[in-house]
């Protein structure tokens, strides 16, 4: 899915939270939707079409669960419950890349998309990492997502690439990383945080 990197209008009543092991349901269905519309073409079809929301929910569940000084998973809701977009961070996963940081998800509801749901749900990420002491941060996303034009316009600079190979598949991927965090420019508009 591709955040939005400058809202028609700002989100209409959005609230940002820690996500809950309840929420694992909502966030599987807005993950795999996410996958399969963004990574056609990218990853192997059956890889997509593999991609179970109940699967999903039972991982995200394990994971929300576990969830704390690791990894950080952040909620973007409506006024009236709906989670419309979610993501999460933690301290960067082994890598000679100086960034302390990792965006390890980042997904919005195709149905909430450019309405600054991403940059909200980033933001509150970067605050997450913040408060942990983690000032700067990198984003991995495979080269070929349109997510990438985002994270640069969020004001990320690319920093390195890699190819993994999964699903007996070479994945070529792009680093995006912000070096001081607290740098990041914020808007100030008055919308719910």
């Amino acid at each position: 899915m591709i955040p939005s990197p400058v809202p028609s209008s700002p989100p209409p009543l959005l609230r940002l939270r820690s996500a809950r092991v309840t929420d694992a349901p909502l966030i599987a269905e807005i993950y795999v939707e996410g996958w399969r519309q963004a990574y056609p073409g990218l990853v192997p079809n059956t890889v997509l079409l593999q991609l179970s929301p109940n699967a999903q929910a039972r991982q995200w569940a394990v994971a929300l669960a576990r969830q704390g000084v690791a990894e950080s998973v952040v909620v973007a809701e409506r006024a009236n419950g709906r989670i419309v977009g979610f993501g999460s961070c933690g301290e960067a996963r082994a890598t000679r890349l100086p960034q302390a940081g990792e965006i390890f998800t980042l997904y919005v509801a195709s149905d909430a998309q450019e309405q600054g749901v991403g940059r909200a749900v980033l933001w509150r990420l970067f605050d997450t990492l913040l408060d942990r002491g983690l000032n700067s941060a990198l984003v991995w996303v495979l080269a070929g997502n349109p997510a990438r034009f985002f994270y640069e316009s969020m004001g990320a600079r690319r920093i390195a690439e890699r190819t993994e190979h999964l699903w007996n598949t070479d994945l070529p991927q792009v680093a995006f990383g912000w070096d001081d965090l607290r740098a990041v420019p914020r808007d100030r508009s008055p919308w719910p945080r």
